[in-house]
């Protein structure tokens, strides 16, 4: 089933958030603002600080596969709200993802990573950067990238993309928190994939953080980051360079974006339950191909 739905941010303080035949409510000082339809959902991301909750809403919505994610200062995330049971295969799936073999793993991580410096090179291209290196990279990243061509390509790719001044910073404000948020939607939407899938996602193919329950998650949302930065960068050359409630809506919309695939297109968030599923797939080694987008313009941009 595809996860096409509703990234509903929640970003003001003093509101509270409960669960209401079938609906999300979105209350202030005992007063219904809005609500929405709880099928509708794909993700929640509370982004403000004096948010409460109802129990029922958090439970409703992990029975549901929805991640809530909570954010943290700089609209990083925090936290998801993850379901104990989200695939009716999960125990046998995360049993083949602990066991898959670090030849296995270091494959896969190849295909992330080509993915990933193609769409930076897609990405290039569509803005009118110089972009033909980006090729040439990719096919240099051997199993488990021990040259480290990703952070190469890396390198090359800020100062192109958004000019030599720019810097990437988890921190920073700016450019840096329209990439924050836009990546911490891009997460909650991976998550869900993750999760769908019946994955565990501290089980990673290459991030190893002890101190990071997502690694798993922060893995296979690599080759996707560039559509959210094609979308900072046509926020930039538009004149917004501040985390406006446009820009806002404008990120999350990047989640529903069609890219290119084999039948033809399909929205971002369904290419990310494919390559989660084909993951899965590949630890119970019925496979040694992720189903990744191909490199190109996706619809829209």
């Amino acid at each position: 089933m595809a996860m096409v739905g509703r990234v509903v941010e929640v970003a003001t303080d003093g509101r509270h958030l409960a669960v209401s035949r079938g609906f999300m409510t979105i209350a202030e000082n005992g007063a219904e603002l809005a609500r929405v339809p709880l099928d509708d959902l794909a993700a929640v991301v509370a982004n403000a600080h004096g948010l409460t909750y109802s129990n029922n809403l958090l439970v409703t919505l992990a029975a549901r596969g929805v991640p809530m994610v909570l954010c943290g200062a700089n609209h990083r995330p925090a936290a998801v709200v993850w379901p104990v049971d989200g695939h009716h295969a999960q125990s046998g799936r995360m049993s083949d993802q602990a066991r898959a073999s670090a030849p296995l793993k270091k494959r896969l991580w190849q295909q992330i990573v080509q993915a990933k410096i193609l769409a930076q090179g897609a990405t290039l291209d569509a803005v009118g950067a110089e972009a033909g290196g980006f090729r040439l990279l990719a096919r240099k990243v051997r199993a488990g990238d021990p040259d480290n061509v990703e952070a190469e390509a890396a390198r090359r790719y800020w100062p192109l993309l958004l000019g030599r001044e720019f810097r990437r910073d988890q921190e920073g404000e700016g450019l840096n928190a329209l990439l924050n948020y836009g990546y911490a939607i891009l997460r909650a939407a991976t998550a869900r994939a993750v999760m769908a899938a019946g994955l565990h996602p501290s089980l990673g193919l290459m991030h190893s953080n002890r101190g990071n329950p997502m690694v798993l998650v922060d893995d296979l949302m690599e080759p996707f980051r560039p559509l959210v930065d094609r979308e900072v960068y046509r926020l930039k050359e538009s004149g917004v360079v501040e985390l406006t409630s446009e820009a806002k809506a404008a990120l999350a919309r990047t989640m529903v974006v069609d890219l290119p695939v084999d039948d033809g297109l399909s929205p971002m968030m369904t290419c990310l339950e494919r390559l989660a599923t084909s993951l899965a797939k590949a630890c119970a080694g019925e496979t040694d191909r992720l189903i990744l987008p191909k490199p190109g313009l996706p619809l829209g941009f």
